[in-house]
């Protein structure tokens, strides 16, 4: 049982080295893609802490969702947040896993090149957005009435670039649309395209839409933020995606490599040989051997002699 154990641990350390080797290889080549959507998350969270001095309280717009949708309260706000923490660590994990399991179909550096892709183009929308018309928040902290709503006039540039987990939970005008329906879809739909279960793909849609309802229940959000975001991020990632170069599949590892024309050339030869080319026509001669076969249109009637 131990020699067993000792051996899948040695395949798997073999597994992740190999994958890290290939994955720091791909990371070289592409860490411009990389580093560029990593700053530009910085900035779209740079935009969302300056709209927060330009945000007042004001009373609550009057809403669709939030007067179908019962609100959870302030001490149950966590479930929304829970909700995404779940699909957000799930999503990273599985954009992982080809360090683990054996079957890959993705290559983890091409992956996220993608999805910061997606992120950029929507959050650069979501930018021009919410600072062409600043919207009282419905969230408790935005009311009026809370030391959180507005942000005192910062004392140096530091305040301003410094950006602090505390102060992104608590932001305040940055509405439309929501920033976590931008991850959750970008991630759900990147999943639907290179995912393998179909069982997961579903359940996978129907956590997005019950997270869309308790984001408004919890008043995170108002209805027209989920709302924009559902096609706005779908949109944006269609035409995206028909942009960017297709990712290689990884069962065509051959596509990765350097084709030596002079093994392509022997391939071939041996396919001819073998009665085994790729070509339809040469198929379908050899198909009807001692026959005639009348090409329609052109009046060319082909002899075809067995040889043996």
């Amino acid at each position: 049982m131990s020699l067993y154990i000792g051996r899948e641990a040695t395949k798997l350390w073999k597994r992740i080295c190999a994958e890290t080797t290939t994955e720091i290889n791909l990371l070289v080549e592409n860490w411009k893609y990389i580093l560029g959507g990593l700053i530009c998350q910085y900035i779209h969270g740079l935009a969302a802490r300056g709209v927060h001095y330009f945000h007042r309280p004001g009373p609550i717009l009057k809403d669709t969702g939030f007067f179908l949708l019962p609100e959870l309260g302030q001490e149950r706000a966590y479930v929304s947040e829970t909700v995404f923490s779940f699909v957000f660590l799930s999503f990273v994990l599985w954009t992982f896993h080809p360090f683990i399991f054996k079957s890959k179909k993705i290559y983890t550096v091409l992956i996220w090149c993608r999805v910061l892709a997606f992120l950029v183009a929507c959050q650069i929308l979501r930018i021009i957005t919410f600072y062409s018309t600043i919207l009282p928040g419905p969230n408790y902290h935005c009311r009026e009435g809370s030391r959180r709503a507005t942000l005192p006039r910062p004392d140096n540039l530091l305040e301003v670039l410094l950006i602090i987990p505390r102060g992104v939970l608590f932001g305040c005008g940055d509405l439309i649309f929501s920033s976590h329906m931008i991850f959750s879809l970008v991630f759900v739909r990147t999943y639907q395209k290179y995912g393998a279960r179909r069982f997961i793909k579903q359940c996978a849609w129907l956590v997005v839409v019950v997270q869309s309802l308790l984001i408004i229940a919890s008043r995170k959000h108002y209805t027209v933020d989920v709302v924009v975001a559902w096609y706005t991020v779908n949109l944006v990632v269609f035409f995206v995606d028909h942009k960017l170069p297709e990712m290689p599949d990884r069962s065509l590892s051959a596509l990765l490599l350097p084709v030596n024309k002079d093994s392509q050339m022997k391939e071939e030869g041996a396919k001819l040989v073998n009665g085994n080319s790729g070509d339809p026509v040469d198929r379908r001669l050899r198909s009807q051997a001692n026959g005639k076969v009348n090409e329609d249109g052109d009046n060319v009637h082909i002899e075809v002699v067995d040889g043996s």
